[in-house]
């Protein structure tokens, strides 16, 4: 049976010279730290993903940071299962939800993320004195975390997925293949990269430390804040999984059709059909996802009819050589890139958007 594997024991608070407990280095980070819990707040309180949170949550913070934020809040997302589980065996009552944001942060970098304990503990106090709702919880946030230091929780595949979603996979794959893809929720995925120019694959998988794809697609596994990364800078590629590249490249546009890309947010699917020349008419009802698309196009040089309307309503008497249409869904297959749809999903979702 698959397993995900639990994090080793982490030492116990470290021990001065004299024997005695060693004084908590400086709390550092704290604005990463905090522009993590928004990240997560705002992804589990939407149905957008990560990719719609509002950039404001990182506003100020240098590249670096801006990295760490958001691997921080993933690594939070992909272990919320079992960090909430962990929790609630250590509470007797559920608390504020300033209280449960910052418990999950703490857990997870504990449990997940390879953060020293005393780092871990540490800093989520100090992020909890400046929240008014979670300061009087302060004394009860650690002795949960320490608690949880002192007796890790044995983590296992099934944790990771809410409990409706794994009967549907055990009902459809069975057993053993539902459990792993469970524990997959746990994996921080490589990032793939699709090119304004196909001639460029070899050049940018060398200089991000990846390999080229059929497609071709540049898969690295590079870690941190994309927009350091060589090539982003001068637009020669943009980050969209090997699997979403799929369609556009299946309809093979020329430079001389017209193609309409309906439900077009986040985008990539409008850069491909743009950088293979086509002239393109991206449709989102969102006008503040089209707003990252219309970054993207600037920084790629590459040009799109952006329309901010519901694709369901919109009259437009122009014919088209192409239509693309990424139907809203649950979404539930791109938890590897976005977990927290594991969250915001309910079993009901499916018949709703089926009717919709």
């Amino acid at each position: 049976m698959p397993t995900s594997p639990t994090p080793a024991r982490s030492p116990h608070t470290p021990r001065g010279r004299q024997g005695g407990p060693r004084p908590p280095p400086p709390v550092g980070g704290l604005a990463a730290r905090r522009a993590a819990l928004a990240l997560i707040d705002a992804a589990l309180a939407r149905r957008g993903g990560m990719e719609d949170v509002d950039e404001a949550d990182l506003a100020g913070l240098e590249g670096r940071d801006r990295g760490f934020a958001r691997a921080l809040a993933l690594g939070t997302l992909r272990w919320l299962g079992p960090v909430d589980r962990a929790l609630s065996a250590r509470l007797r009552k559920p608390p504020p939800p300033a209280v449960t944001s910052l418990l999950r942060l703490g857990a997870a970098q504990m449990l997940a993320l390879d953060t020293p304990p005393h780092a871990a503990v540490s800093t989520t106090l100090a992020l909890a004195a400046g929240i008014p709702d979670a300061r009087p919880f302060v004394k009860l946030m650690n002795a949960v975390l320490r608690g949880l230091d002192r007796e890790r929780p044995v983590v296992t595949p099934d944790q990771f997925a809410p409990d409706w979603l794994l009967a549907r996979w055990r009902a459809a794959y069975g057993e053993e293949t539902a459990l792993a893809i469970a524990a997959r929720i746990a994996e921080e995925p490589p990032t793939d990269l699709s090119l304004r120019d196909p001639l460029d694959a070899a050049a940018i998988a060398e200089a991000v430390e990846g390999a080229v794809l059929p497609g071709p697609t540049v898969r690295t596994g590079r870690r941190g804040d994309v927009s350091a990364w060589p090539g982003f800078a001068g637009g020669r590629w943009w980050v969209q999984d090997a699997a979403a590249a799929l369609p556009a490249r299946l309809l093979s546009v020329t430079p001389d059709q017209t193609a309409l890309d309906l439900c077009a947010a986040p985008g990539g699917k409008t850069l491909q059909l743009a950088a293979a020349g086509a002239r393109v008419v991206a449709v989102d009802r969102s006008e503040a996802r089209l707003a990252r698309v219309r970054d993207n196009l600037a920084r790629t040089g590459l040009e799109a009819e952006l329309v901010a309307a519901d694709a369901a309503t919109w009259d437009d008497s122009r014919l088209f050589d192409v239509v693309l249409l990424d139907a809203p869904c649950s979404a539930t297959g791109t938890f590897r890139r976005h977990p927290d749809v594991l969250w915001t999903s309910r079993p009901a979702d499916i018949a709703t958007l089926a009717a919709a």
